[in-house]
């Protein structure tokens, strides 16, 4: 199998995830800085795998499966590092209904694939602009300090609600989009 430059990418993104999980728990008062700006990285690297494949038409299918494992498992743990760095309602409250929703639609994302019918359950603009609020919000509250009088923590909590609520509604976009396929095969 040869890697491709997104393919590459994506990999290097998944590398990122026990570098971040490091520096997360690093005693020094710029850790928080280094993870965000790891998690940037990380985020940013999602974007531009993906605008490669499809300019540069290096599309694969081994990439096409890799891309949204590294994006899941980078979302996850930085979800879990959150809701321990900070052990309240408020945080793991939006973070089940987050985790729950991916667990969900990647489930059905394969199960649609095993019937051969993948391309009904395709990305959702209101999808992308989740997975955007999601890591601008994970970002401010990796970075959780204020800056420049900003309660940095806070903000990044109330984008996660917006994207906790753009989950659910992306959700049922899917499932509504599958509904057929679910009741024919069900």
């Amino acid at each position: 199998m040869q890697v491709t430059l997104p393919t590459a990418i994506t990999l290097f993104r998944i590398a990122l995830i026990p570098l971040f999980v490091l520096v997360f728990y690093l005693p020094f008062s710029w850790a928080n800085i280094a993870a965000t700006v790891i998690f940037t990285l990380a985020s940013f690297s999602d974007w531009v795998d993906g605008y490669l494949a499809r300019s540069m038409q290096l599309e694969t299918s081994f990439g096409a499966f890799l891309d949204p494992v590294a994006d899941k498992l980078m979302v996850v743990v930085v979800i879990v590092l959150l809701v321990e760095a900070n052990p309240s309602i408020y945080v793991t409250l939006p973070s089940i209904v987050i985790v729950a929703r991916e667990i969900s639609i990647s489930a059905l994302r394969e199960w649609m694939a095993q019937l051969g019918a993948s391309t009904t359950v395709q990305v959702s603009f209101v999808g992308k602009i989740k997975t955007v609020a999601q890591m601008i919000a994970l970002g401010f509250m990796i970075f959780s300090e204020p800056f420049l009088g900003l309660p940095i923590f806070q903000i990044g909590l109330v984008i996660y609600y917006f994207a906790a609520l753009l989950t659910i509604v992306s959700m049922i976009i899917y499932l509504r989009a599958a509904w057929p396929v679910i009741t024919r095969h069900g």
